[in-house]
C-alpha cells in the first residue's frame, strides 16, 4: 500500500547549480556526488574541519549541472552562507530556493529515500503543489523514521557536536569511505578505522511513562544518555553505547522520567 504523501512543512532547500557544480560539492560533503544520475538523491553532510556535523541533507541532481539540497528549514540560510564561504572561483551559484520548492515523504513520486527503504520514496516539488498538511500522516512518517533509526538533527543530535558515526550516517548511508577529500574526512576515517564512536543513535522501547525530547536517560543517578523523537512506545535516544552495555549486563534498568527504557535490536 503507497503511503500517504506528507509535506514537511519544516525543511527547506539550498540550490546550488553551475559548471562546477558537482566538482564543488564533492569537495566539500560526505558522500559522493559526482556519480549521481540525475533524478536521484543521496544523503551527505557537510563537516566541520574538526569532523562535526554542521549541516545534513538529502542530495537530489535535479539537472546535469545543478543540485537541491533538502536540509531542515531553519538552517538553510546558514547553510547557503556556509557553502558561499567555500565557493572562491567555483562557477557555481548557491542560493536558497524554500520558496519555490517543498519537501515530501511518501507517496508515488520521486526516488526512494536512500537513508533506508522503509522511510518510502522522497521528493522536491513545486511548493504550490505541496499536499496539505496532514497530522495523522506526519506522524506515521515520525513513526517509520524512528523504527529506520533516521535520526533529525538539531532533535536527535545537535549540530556542530555530533560526529557522523555517531548520528548513524555510516548505516544510512551518508558517508562514502572510498571518495576523495572532503572537509573532515581524516577524522571520520580515524573513527571508521578506530571504532572510536561511544556514542550512538539508538532505538529504544518505553515502558511506561511518556518521555519528551531532551530529557536525561539516566543507569541509576549516571546519565547515560538524551532522549530524541518520541514515536508512541518507540524513541531515537542518543547513548553512550559502553555504558548501556554495562547496565544491561549487570541486570539494572535504564529509566528516563517514570519509565524504563529498553534499547532494541
Amino acid at each position: 500500500m503507497t503511503e500517504t504523501a506528507v509535506f514537511l512543512k519544516d525543511r527547506g532547500v539550498a540550490r546550488v547549480a553551475g559548471p562546477d557544480a558537482a566538482s564543488f560539492l564533492q569537495g566539500l560533503l560526505t558522500n559522493d556526488v559526482e556519480t549521481l544520475a540525475q533524478g536521484g538523491v543521496r544523503y551527505a553532510a557537510l563537516l566541520s574541519p574538526q569532523g562535526k556535523i554542521l549541516f545534513d541533507f538529502l542530495v537530489f541532481r535535479s539537472g546535469a549541472q545543478e543540485f537541491l539540497l533538502d536540509t531542515p528549514a531553519d538552517k538553510t540560510a546558514e547553510l547557503v552562507k556556509r557553502l558561499s564561504m567555500y565557493k572562491l572561483r567555483a562557477k557555481v551559484e548557491i542560493a536558497d530556493a524554500s520558496a519555490q520548492y517543498a519537501a515530501v515523504a511518501g507517496g508515488e513520486g520521486g526516488p526512494l529515500d536512500p537513508r533506508a527503504p522503509a522511510l518510502g520514496r522522497r521528493a522536491l516539488v513545486p511548493r504550490a503543489k505541496a499536499p496539505a498538511e496532514d497530522a495523522q500522516a506526519r506522524a506515521d512518517y515520525e513513526a517509520r523514521r524512528v523504527a529506520a533509526g533516521a535520526p533529525q538533527g538539531g532533535l536527535d543530535f545537535a549540530y556542530g557536536d555530533a560526529f557522523p558515526h555517531e548520528a548513524n550516517m555510516d548505516l544510512l548511508n551518508g558517508v562514502d569511505f572510498a571518495k576523495g577529500c572532503y572537509v573532515g574526512q581524516e577524522v571520520v576515517s580515524r573513527m571508521k578505522h578506530r571504532g572510536t564512536a561511544r556514542k550512538r543513535i539508538a532505538r529504544v522501547a518505553l515502558d511506561g511513562a511518556a518521555a519528551a525530547p531532551g530529557e536525561a536517560i539516566l543507569d541509576g543517578a549516571l546519565p547515560v544518555g538524551i532522549m530524541g523523537t518520541v514515536a508512541g512506545e518507540r524513541a531515537l535516544a542518543m547513548l553512550r553505547i559502553d555504558r548501556a552495555e554495562e547496565a544491561e549486563a549487570a541486570g539494572r534498568a535504564l529509566t528516563v522520567g517514570g519509565a524504563r527504557v529498553s534499547r532494541l535490536p
